[in-house]
């Protein structure tokens, strides 16, 4: 696995460099060519048009993460929504970068903390901002389980739902855990993309 790094407005990174020494600084245009299926080819968002090439390269087999210097909860959606599996700071420390390397290549997705709720909610309201499941389904939540599970898809954090609804943190943990069994997922992105399902037509 080759890890290719492309920046337009500037050099590459010390810290990327720190984490993945064997890597190699090329263009846009070189990406295209030399990236192969189970490569990461990890993009800083200065590089022109980045969307349009990070998703031909996802579509291709290739792992695609998108580096900012000013993250935000838009961008990462963006990021996502054009085929990249992980967004993250262009200045996290290396063991970050390690660790986002590593989800990302076993199919999993990497958005930094402070910016997933952000992002579940964008991913809400791009669903309809509405539940769409079979009221049989939503019917088997208790009336506070389907509270925090809204408030959890509208992207608050344990915390801010904790406040909301004038109950504990651990509460609130407890209550998203029955959601997560009663709904059959396993984490928030998958409780949001649930929630946004059509109901099933009769």
């Amino acid at each position: 696995m080759a890890h290719w790094f492309v920046s337009h407005g500037r050099d590459e990174f010390p810290r990327w460099r720190e984490a993945f020494p064997a890597a190699r600084l090329v263009s846009a245009a070189d990406a295209k060519l030399l990236a192969m299926p189970g490569d990461a080819v990890w993009i800083m968002d200065d590089t022109p048009q980045w969307p349009s090439l990070a998703m031909p390269l996802g579509q291709r087999g290739v792992i695609v993460v998108i580096m900012s210097l000013a993250p935000s909860g838009h961008d990462a959606l963006q990021a996502l929504q054009a085929g990249a599996r992980g967004y993250l700071h262009a200045l996290a420390k290396p063991a970050l970068m390690e660790q986002a390397a590593l989800v990302t290549q076993n199919q999993g997705i990497w958005v930094p903390a402070d910016l997933m709720g952000r992002v579940l909610g964008a991913t809400y309201q791009a669903l309809g901002g509405e539940p769409r499941l079979p009221s049989d389904e939503l019917s088997a939540l208790t009336e506070r389980e389907r509270d925090v599970a809204l408030a959890v898809a509208r992207g608050k954090s344990n915390k801010e739902v904790a406040r909301h609804l004038d109950i504990t943190e651990r509460t609130v943990k407890a209550h998203l855990g029955a959601v997560f069994r009663k709904l059959g997922v396993r984490d928030r992105m998958q409780l949001v993309l649930r929630l946004g399902q059509h109901a099933e037509v009769s």
